[in-house]
């Protein structure tokens, strides 16, 4: 298991560039035999979002929101494709991933717990789509799996509102898998990673192949790629009941 601590506990975890850089950098060159990813923040929350300082002044090195609004348009659509690779890698390698999430998780920060593959919350979460109360939208790739989560007109009255959903509404909602206590959500991490190493490494990333996929294809399609995959597993099975 790898853990990956936001720790900026004096900014609420709020996310710059860097930061995007540098979950990407780790996304790009995960350790050997991993197989569980835990998110989670230092400090009293998840993460505020953006840096306020994006939005004006902005960081040293760093384009501001009117730095971009300076540029051409493929340009800043190449800069926030950079950025958004931050939040793709996480359903996209062969490990599950898991947001841990207490206190505040806004806009980015949202959007970074969405983008694991399983969410656990504490009852002090509170998880906001502000992007509207910006002038802005959603683009850090949490748009799709909060319409997988909680369907089209829930998403929708979320993203066009900015209202902040706390955590059993989270987890009523199918946001989160479960809230529980902040004092417990260590323990329910540990547990569900315990779970989930249990099982034998290629059955676990099969499952996660077909599962993940499994919004883009259609009956006939599923169904042959659970064909695929069990082929696989009763193939190594019996490599391992021979040797």
């Amino acid at each position: 298991m790898l853990r990956v601590i936001l720790d900026r506990p004096d900014k609420h975890n709020a996310q710059t560039p860097a930061t995007w850089d540098a979950l990407t950098a780790l996304g790009d060159d995960l350790p050997e035999g991993i197989r569980v990813v835990v998110l989670s923040g230092n400090g009293p929350s998840f993460s505020a979002g953006l840096d306020r300082r994006m939005f004006a002044e902005g960081i040293p090195g760093q384009p501001s929101l009117l730095d971009l609004a300076g540029q051409p348009a493929e340009e800043v659509d190449g800069t926030i494709a950079h950025f958004q690779r931050a939040f793709t890698w996480w359903r996209e390698r062969p490990v599950v991933t898991i947001a841990v999430v207490h206190g505040h998780a806004i806009g980015a920060g949202f959007q970074l717990a969405l983008a694991c593959d399983i969410m656990l919350v504490g009852h002090s979460a509170l998880l906001t789509m502000k992007e509207i109360q910006l002038g802005l939208v959603p683009d850090l790739g949490g748009t799709l799996p909060l319409v997988r989560a909680v369907g089209y007109q829930r998403a929708l009255e979320l993203c066009l509102t900015g209202r902040s959903v706390n955590g059993q509404e989270a987890a009523d909602l199918g946001i989160a898998l479960a809230c529980v206590n902040d004092d417990e959500l260590a323990a329910a991490s540990d547990d569900l990673v315990a779970a989930i190493t249990a099982a034998m490494p290629h059955a676990t990333s099969a499952v996660l192949e077909l599962l993940r996929g499994a919004h883009g294809r259609n009956l006939a399609e599923q169904t042959a790629a659970e064909r695929r995959a069990q082929y696989g597993r009763i193939t190594e099975l019996a490599a391992l009941m021979e040797g």
